[in-house]
């Protein structure tokens, strides 16, 4: 279990994880054409304060001129973001959907995995109240971009295998600068071989379609990580499991309402 503080075990990591540490505030907000980094409350979530591409080589020229939709609807929100496959668990027709927006250096967004996603998982997820999806691709910083292409770059079938582990082991491979053998250990726990991991890393495609989720993001109102859409509803910061229950338990009282029944198990 983490500490309610995150803490940083080598200081080479501290400045990177620094600015996520300080939270534990819930901010409930719908998203507007003004939205900033500045616009949530401090230290509720990672912002995105780097440049819009964790690689230098991919366009950022409209980051300042992007048009942000405001109270974006769930059809909105769940229109696929590019060329690659939705990651999600849950059954697609459950009566709730919770999207998250993760950077792979987010603190918050390993304490969320840590504290909240297991009761989620059991409660909710696994008996097909609420459908989940992942978009770790909004990746801050270099370092964090190259866990990214690293995450997609395994079997979709590992794509939530490797992400808890980058999550769980992220003072290992945390750094100001990029540094691939640290990512490349982790991914190598999933059975990823040295060839396919430098293979990924120089597939400009991936790169753009993982920018291209995160532009997509960008429009949504989503602003830093974690960043969460309840059943459309953009919520800022770390979510506890109560939190969750707040939110989810009266639509599904109320589709049970209308349905005369319970959402079947998977």
């Amino acid at each position: 279990m983490l500490r309610k503080r995150c803490t940083s075990p080598a200081p080479i990591v501290l400045a990177v994880l620094l600015a996520g540490c300080s939270g534990e505030g819930l901010s409930l907000t719908s998203s507007s054409a003004g939205s900033t980094p500045e616009a949530a409350a401090v230290g509720e979530v990672t912002p995105d304060s780097t440049a819009f591409s964790p690689f230098s080589e991919a366009s950022s020229s409209s980051v300042g001129g992007r048009e942000v939709i405001e109270n974006p609807t769930l059809e909105e929100i769940l229109k696929p973001p590019g060329r690659l496959p939705e990651m999600a668990l849950g059954r697609k027709d459950a009566p709730v959907t919770i999207v998250q927006y993760a950077s792979m250096t987010c603190p918050i967004c390993r304490r969320f995995l840590a504290q909240t996603f297991p009761t989620l998982k059991q409660e909710y997820i696994d008996t097909g109240k609420v459908r989940f999806i992942l978009r770790a691709e909004f990746p801050i910083g270099k370092q964090s971009g190259l866990a990214t292409i690293a995450l997609r770059c395994a079997p979709p079938e590992q794509y939530f295998v490797l992400y808890e582990k980058l999550m769980q082991q992220q003072a290992s491979w945390v750094s100001q600068e990029v540094r691939p053998d640290p990512i490349f250990q982790v991914a190598a726990q999933v059975g990823m071989t040295r060839a396919q991991f430098d293979s990924c890393r120089e597939n400009r495609g991936m790169i753009a379609a993982i920018n291209g989720i995160k532009e997509r993001g960008r429009t949504l109102g989503v602003i830093g990580t974690p960043n969460f859409f309840v059943n459309g509803k953009l919520v800022k910061g770390f979510l506890s499991i109560a939190d969750i229950r707040a939110m989810v338990d009266p639509v599904l009282t109320g589709h049970v309402a209308a349905t005369g029944g319970v959402p079947a198990s998977r």
